[in-house]
């Protein structure tokens, strides 16, 4: 099968074939760089869908994904962008592998097709002109035939003719003889050329056209190979990044896997557990006291003019109040008879520890976040002090690693003093020193505050007693149990205004009943570690290495009261202090 014997008369139409599939190589070319368009379209997509989810760095978003299902949430979105990288890959080498070569390959094809077609057109005009020739020397061979036949005849003519003389007789003969003659070289000619071209014409449609033809026909052949190869490579362009897909669509099920529902309730347990016990049972409040009291108001009113009476309220009634109650002696406020307000107070003495957690709260509210994190429950607080201690360290680390470095440069400058002068490194390993000083210092402050939490946290009753007021139903019978209290989400104290001027309003009534109680014994001293500025009411300010006299421990809200003298006394935070307790003192705890 050759297009050469085949085809020989189909010059045309093979021109116009091998046309046709050059187009159609250009077509598949375009198919497949509209398909690299589109592939780069959807690697495009998948990454800014997948960067559209990532949560945002420092934020309270990203806190949010320390959740198995957030983790595996974020493993999707980095395997859809892995996914849509291999998109990429896809159009890169189809770009490369396909697009490129082919179009290299069209131009070598069009070259070869203008060359082979130049020499099939360059045959057929040589046969032409040979054609030509053919037909120039017959047509040449039948006019001297023609005209030696008229000469003869002519000759004839006049050789039977008398009256002609014997000379124009010679003269018919001899011009008979000449067109002959001619006739003879014509036909010689014609005989000569029709050979030549018999033999061109031979060597055309058995040699020429058939070598041209089977080159145009190879030319063919390999164009359709090539289209084939190529769309093989197609297909591989493909097969090659499935098995890296799969490996994606692997992690995206292995992140889904890994997901434990387990271990995200548990997360939630340390994000907000605060620490506290549940609250305890409500104390039973008996109405029916006054009523069955004998004290009346006037003996009570007698008592108090003839000496003064010592209540003491386990020794913390006046102690209690005296540091966020301003007194009102203003006489348009009404009182109520001394004998409802002192049955009210003893009724409500269980709870009477929250008015310093109230009125410290309501200062917190209205200033900073202390730096102890006092303001949260105690497991957030620990949480907050593991995770500043945390960060102290790392920081400590990189300034130890500076001055290393600092010190090895040194070390070099003091071998190589043409490199450099050790003496101007001096400064800047001093303050490095003196950054890491710090930051122990402010390391053991957190440290310390640290281990305090982790020491209360496992024993808690008696906090969990005094708290307990903080987690009491939401509608309390009277207005002197503190159980409104409330912590609010960021883990300060809150409670409601109408019960805060309530409790405002007692403890001013009692405050003028019992104005001239004698101060709170002292149950030890303490030495100030840290020291702190008290701007805070009820507070006091403090100085580093300060002795002072405690007058109150701590309660297990975080806070000692403690005197400088008889008229400065207050509350600071425990955990600036060394407390050392009296063990005669009259309600001292004995520490090991």
């Amino acid at each position: 099968m050759s297009w050469g014997t085949e085809l020989w008369d189909q010059f045309d139409n093979l021109e116009k074939h091998t046309q046709w599939g050059i187009d159609i190589l250009e077509k598949y070319i375009k198919f497949v760089k509209e398909r690299t368009e589109i592939e780069l379209s959807y690697a495009k997509q998948l990454r800014n869908l997948s960067k559209k989810y990532q949560p945002k760095k420092n934020s309270k978003e990203e806190e949010e994904y320390k959740y198995t299902s957030c983790k595996a949430f974020i493993s999707t979105l980095n395997e859809t962008n892995d996914y849509a990288g291999q998109h990429e890959v896809i159009s890169e080498n189809m770009t490369s592998h396909i697009i490129g070569d082919l179009a290299r390959y069209i131009q070598e094809l069009k070259q070869e097709r203008k060359s082979n077609f130049h020499d099939g057109r360059k045959a057929q005009q040589h046969i032409e002109t040979c054609w030509k020739q053919l037909e120039s020397s017959k047509r040449r061979f039948e006019r001297d035939c023609k005209e030696a036949d008229r000469a003869q005849q002519y000759f004839e003519k006049m050789d039977a003719d008398i009256n002609v003389t014997k000379a124009d007789v010679e003269k018919a003969r001899q011009q008979a003889q000449i067109r002959h003659q001619m006739a003879e070289d014509s036909k010689a000619d014609y005989s000569s050329i029709l050979q030549k071209f018999n033999h061109e014409q031979h060597e055309y449609y058995h040699t020429h056209i058939p070598n041209i033809f089977q080159k145009i026909q190879e030319m063919e052949e390999r164009r359709i190979v090539k289209i084939g190869e190529s769309m093989k490579t197609y297909a591989e362009v493909d097969r090659q990044v499935i098995p890296i897909i799969g490996k994606c669509l692997d992690g995206i099920v292995k992140a889904a896997e890994s997901i434990d529902e387990k271990n995200d309730s548990q997360l939630v347990i340390e994000a907000y557990k605060s620490g506290f016990e549940p609250p305890g049972d409500i104390e039973f409040e008996d109405y029916t006291q006054p009523m069955k009291r004998t004290v009346s108001d006037n003996s009570l009113s007698n008592s108090r003019g003839e000496g003064k009476l010592e209540l003491k309220f386990g020794g913390k009634s006046k102690g209690k109040l005296w540091p966020f109650i301003k007194k009102n002696k203003s006489p348009k406020q009404q009182k109520e008879p001394l004998s409802h307000r002192f049955n009210e107070f003893m009724t409500s003495k269980p709870k009477i520890h929250c008015f310093r957690s109230l009125k410290r709260g309501l200062s917190l509210k209205l200033g900073a976040t202390p730096e102890d994190f006092s303001n949260l429950p105690p497991e957030q607080r620990r949480k907050k002090l593991q995770q500043k201690v945390d960060e102290l360290n790392k920081e400590i680390q990189k300034e130890m690693d500076q001055r290393d470095a600092i010190t090895k440069m040194k070390d070099v400058y003091l071998k190589n003093p043409q490199m450099g002068d050790p003496a101007s490194l001096d400064h800047k390993l001093a303050e490095v020193s003196q950054n890491i000083e710090k930051l122990r210092l402010e390391t053991q402050k957190f440290e310390a505050w640290l281990a305090e939490v982790e020491g209360r946290l496992p024993a808690r009753s008696e906090q969990a007693r005094r708290q307990s007021g903080l987690y009491d139903s939401q509608n309390p019978p009277t207005v002197n149990n503190c159980a409104q209290d409330r912590e609010s989400p960021d883990g300060s104290y809150t409670e409601e205004q109408s019960q805060e001027s309530e409790v405002k309003v007692l403890a001013t009534d009692f405050d003028d009943e019992f104005d001239d109680e004698e101060p709170l014994p002292a149950i030890g001293t303490c030495k100030a570690l840290y020291t702190f500025e008290g701007q805070n009411e009820g507070t006091i300010s403090v100085v580093e290495g300060e002795t002072l006299y405690v007058i109150e421990e701590d309660k297990g809200d975080g806070w000692t009261r403690i005197r400088r003298n008889e008229d400065e006394e207050g509350y600071v935070p425990t955990s600036y202090v060394e407390v050392y307790l009296d063990k005669n003192a009259k309600g001292a705890k004995t520490y090991i």
